[in-house]
């Protein structure tokens, strides 16, 4: 019989309205890595939440090491030696790493004085050990979102879990930090520790993970040896449909110029220059995919063009009319659409009912406001038609968007933004943090604005997203598009080389 540090039997968790877990069973194995998959909206965090006491479960067990359990808060669970790292970090910025990682649980000395350089020796004892490599005494708003993610490891570990759940760990990160991130993991369970690791990502599973349980609309699919199976089986298991990760398009029909770019400078909140002279040119019918590494002025240049950050010098032109410098609302009013990057920021109101954000591009207008009143009535019928259509899984359209999954969250905002049927669609990072069937779907939703005449920019990080989706790949490099190629005369390789700045890169070459 397997010597399980955690059983979850049964677990039926329920909300108004809806039945997130039903008699869902996860049984983790000490020093393994158990992958949970499901679709966005599956009941993946919610079963999480529960190991870690934020919710309790209305049937079940819950076992550790053995022993029934009953994790009424996470102050328990952290007792048990359960940790969770969230998909939207816990950190206060304005606090140091060490200041962050101590938080509740502070080492005094002299009985109430916080001893804070013994626990700075300790965070860098855990981080060395454990190939972490954070600086303890760096503000949390001067990291990275990678060491971020890194801190929140350390606070598990500073708190003695022996078992760490990370929620979507790798939706946020650089493709180097994936590959850093999966190193820590493989260091973790070389010391002992066990992790559940939800994600969408089916190669991560493959490359990291030794089982993954699959939960499909809150029911209990089944746990497989990763060793057995393949990308197909999981993607079929998790969404009961066979996927294509190819998509399928005709060549595109170029038209007129949409959007133009000329001679572009941007600065950042540092007064950096992060944009350097940048041309850009999109047509209607086409997908321009920038492809760059983070921090390569892909998001100064985004929030350039979306009215969000002032223009320097250069011009932003929308059908020949200047666009530069625009207050947002006029940019959207002239026939620009933006899925941003971080929906949390700059894409929700998350306090606000999920029916109520799908109308923010356009609530002043008709027919959801008339003489300056709001018809919810209106906005309502309009949101509950888009839901259904983009398959947006929420109880209600009454529902607060902080309560959907980040998935849903995502897709209420590419509704919302598609719907205006723009001129130009912008697309950040359009699939973050979504499954294999929904990102499937997006795909086709940008061809489909693409075939119908609409200018599309994505910036993806996913080298496969811009390669699958792209019919034109400008390469983003140190503030400038430093070449243009067409997907099916390169390869990730010289694509590879031209981010990081390389002007020798020839696909025939590598």
């Amino acid at each position: 019989m397997d010597n399980y540090v955690v059983e979850m039997l049964n677990i039926r968790k329920e909300f108004p309205g809806i039945v997130a877990n039903n008699n869902i069973n996860l049984q983790l194995r000490k020093g393994e890595i158990h992958a949970l998959l499901g679709e966005n909206g599956a009941g993946k965090s919610t079963l999480m939440n529960v190991l870690f006491g934020l919710y309790q479960p209305e049937k079940g067990e819950i076992r550790v090491k053995g022993k029934p359990v009953k994790i009424t808060d996470p102050n328990v669970a952290n007792r048990l030696g359960i940790g969770m790292v969230h998909q939207h970090f816990m950190l206060v910025e304005t606090f140091t790493v060490a200041q962050n990682i101590i938080l509740g649980s502070e080492p005094t000395k002299a009985g109430a004085i916080v001893d804070l350089k013994k626990a700075e020796a300790e965070i860098t004892e855990l981080s060395e050990r454990y190939g972490l490599r954070v600086d303890p005494k760096a503000k949390i708003r001067d990291i990275s979102v990678g060491m971020q993610q890194r801190v929140e490891i350390l606070k598990t570990l500073y708190r003695g879990a022996d078992v760490i759940i990370l929620d979507e760990p790798t939706a946020v990160l650089t493709p180097q930090e994936i590959k850093e991130l999966i190193n820590i993991m493989k260091a973790l369970i070389k010391e002992g520790i066990s992790i559940i690791l939800i994600t969408h990502k089916l190669k991560e599973i493959m490359e990291v993970c030794d089982r993954c349980t699959v939960i499909r609309k809150g029911e209990g699919i089944g746990t497989v040896n990763v060793s057995e199976t393949n990308v197909d089986e999981l993607a079929s298991l998790m969404v009961g449909r066979d996927i294509s990760f190819k998509t399928d398009k005709q060549a595109a029909n170029p038209e007129a110029v949409v959007l133009s770019v000329k001679n572009l400078e941007v600065k950042d909140a540092r007064a950096a220059t992060m944009v350097k002279g940048l041309n850009l040119d999109i047509r209607a019918g086409e997908i321009v995919g920038i492809a760059g590494v983070d921090g390569n002025g892909q998001s100064e240049l985004i929030e350039a063009i979306t009215g969000l950050r002032k223009v320097e010098s250069g011009e932003i032109l929308l059908n020949n009319k200047p666009l530069t410098n625009l207050s947002p609302r006029k940019v959207t009013e002239s026939g620009v659409a933006h899925i941003p990057q971080d929906r949390h920021k700059f894409g929700l109101v998350l306090d606000y009912p999920i029916g109520e954000n799908i109308v923010l591009q356009t609530y002043y207008q008709k027919p959801y406001s008339k003489y300056k009143i709001l018809s919810f009535k209106n906005i309502y019928q309009h949101a509950s038609k888009l839901i259904e259509e983009y398959d947006v899984r929420t109880p209600s359209p009454r529902t607060k968007a902080r309560a959907l999954s980040g998935g849903n969250q995502q897709k209420a905002i590419i509704a919302r933004e598609v719907d205006r049927s723009p001129d130009l669609l912008i697309a950040v990072q359009p699939t973050r943090g979504l499954d294999v069937g929904a990102i499937e779907n997006i795909h086709k939703r940008l061809i489909e604005e693409r075939d119908k005449g609409r200018a599309v920019l994505l910036v993806s990080f996913e080298l496969d997203e811009i390669m699958n989706v792209s019919d034109k790949i400008a390469v983003m490099f140190d503030g400038k598009i430093v070449a243009e190629v067409k997907p099916e005369e390169t390869n990730e390789q010289e694509l590879g080389l031209l981010m990081a700045g390389s002007n020798k890169a020839k696909a025939g070459d590598v």
